[in-house]
């Protein structure tokens, strides 16, 4: 299956992560496990393209060619692991964007 078929969302977030979702060709996710998430190695196997620490958290019930993705708030997106000053700009940065104050 060709992995430029897959469709990625821009990302957005929270005050304790940064979502986005990605969405596969229909026959592709025929193939796919119904009953439970992807693990990384999994959703990386079929041709998802991401920076590391991302995790399959849900499945979108009505469409379920759409993965829903999260990951904490300041992950290093090469490590996978959360630095704790980049964790500090990305949610100065989203209560900026909302105008949230503390």
């Amino acid at each position: 299956m060709s992995s430029s078929r897959i469709e990625y969302s821009e990302k957005y977030a929270d005050e304790e992560n940064e979502y986005r979702h990605v969405i596969l060709p229909k026959e592709l996710a025929k193939t796919l496990p119904k009953t439970r998430l992807l693990s990384e190695n999994e959703w990386r196997s079929i041709g998802v393209q991401q920076s590391r620490g991302w995790q399959h958290y849900a499945v979108h019930r009505p469409e379920p060619h759409i993965l829903l993705f999260r990951r904490p708030l300041g992950t290093d997106p090469q490590t996978g692991a959360v630095d704790p000053e980049l964790k500090r700009l990305a949610l100065e940065e989203y209560k900026g964007q909302f105008g949230l104050r503390g």
